[in-house]
């Protein structure tokens, strides 16, 4: 006799896992759709996998509601956010000013992920599956290349941004002491991201930056990629940082807008990446899927007792009550990419003049600060 499920989860990244436990506080039965994990090649094992997100305060608190939030060093808090124009501007961030522990906290993907699965295989509430099984509700949350979205005929806008994005790991000479820093030149993106806990040596590179550059940037020879790094960022950060070294592939990808005409439809839904994906500038993405997981749950936890799970007017509630946010946040990220991007003289006067307002303006700057939290 075949199992019944309630929640099909099509996706076990951070986003899928998430949902996937909270539905299971909810008593309902969740099958978790897994793939078969990557196999060694002749190559050799699959390269490590170097991602690690800015996650906010909303996040820390969901994550610590289920037991997986990561122990150090897996999880180091910013303490500091500096950012540099290209023009002289720049504007600092403090916790301190907040009264908060830190501004957001970076934390090792696959560390991240290893906690949920080991959380997931100890609920009894969820299943691991290895293909899609009937439920009242399927949930894609299968990122941006879902196969699932297709399926249930849903519009995929795309707006390519003429960039790349190269992400690696390095180590520093000199502790990294909390600080995120980010710079904005010539329409290149570039953030050192602090790894291994507040005194750690290590930082997260996400570098944005033009197909035809990335390409010659991947094929440098490590010490001469640090060196091209170097050369962003200047004599200050080289002299806080000191040498750096590079401590894994890089791997890179290329960015867009997008976003999915509906999020939802009857017996389905569609959360994280598979609905929404912004540029990496704003370090919000992660943040946006996993709000979406908390708010999908609390819906459906929150319906009436009559109603069934994959009732479209019900999963509409989800949807209104996160459109709002997600398409706020595009409008910020992709205004900051178009603001940037332009490279003459009078926008680069514009840019640093409103940097360096901003870095005046004391409740602007603080109001900036709290919305980055999520609380």
């Amino acid at each position: 006799m075949s199992k019944s499920f309630d929640v099909c989860i099509r996706g076990d990244g951070v986003v899928g896992r998430t949902l996937a436990l909270l539905l299971a506080r909810e008593r309902l039965r969740v099958a978790l759709l897994t793939p078969a994990p990557p196999q060694p090649t002749p190559a050799g094992p699959p390269a490590a996998d170097v991602r690690a997100y800015a996650l906010n305060g909303a996040s820390r608190q969901l994550l610590e509601t289920l037991r997986v939030w990561p122990d150090l060093p897996f999880a180091t808090p910013v303490r500091q956010m500096q950012v540099w124009g290209d023009n002289g501007g720049q504007i600092d961030f403090s916790s301190d000013s907040l009264a908060q522990d830190a501004l957001a906290w970076i934390v090792d993907v696959p560390a991240l992920e290893q906690q949920l699965m080991q959380a997931v295989r100890y609920q009894p509430q969820i299943e691991l599956v290895q293909a899609p099984v009937p439920a009242a509700l399927t949930v894609v949350c299968e990122g941006k290349h879902s196969r699932s979205r297709e399926e249930f005929g849903v519009q995929w806008t795309v707006k390519p941004y003429p960039q790349k994005a190269i992400a690696a790991r390095l180590s520093t000479e000199k502790p990294h002491d909390g600080i995120a820093r980010q710079w904005f030149v010539g329409g290149d993106i570039l953030a050192l991201l602090p790894l291994g806990g507040a005194d750690g040596h290590a930082v997260a590179l996400v570098w944005s930056v033009s197909p035809e550059h990335a390409e010659q940037l991947e094929k440098l020879a490590p010490e001469d990629f640090c060196t091209a790094l170097q050369a962003v960022y200047g004599e200050d950060t080289s002299h806080a940082l000191g040498a750096l070294q590079l401590t894994s592939e890089r791997v890179s990808w290329p960015l867009a807008l997008a976003n999915a005409a509906h999020w939802v439809g009857p017996g389905w839904a569609l959360a994280g990446d598979a609905a929404h994906t912004v540029h990496p500038l704003s370090g919000q993405g992660l943040n946006l899927g996993l709000a979406d997981a908390a708010c999908l749950a609390r819906v459906l936890g929150q319906r009436e007792p009559w109603r069934a799970l994959g009732d479209e007017k019900l999963l509409r509630r989800y949807e209104r009550a996160r459109k709002g946010d997600v398409l706020a946040m595009d409008a910020v990220t992709d205004g900051l990419h178009g603001l940037f991007a332009q490279t003459a003289s009078p926008w680069q006067m514009a840019r640093n003049w409103g940097m360096k307002g901003l870095a005046h303006s004391g409740l602007l700057k603080r109001w900036m600060a709290r919305q980055a939290t999520g609380l």
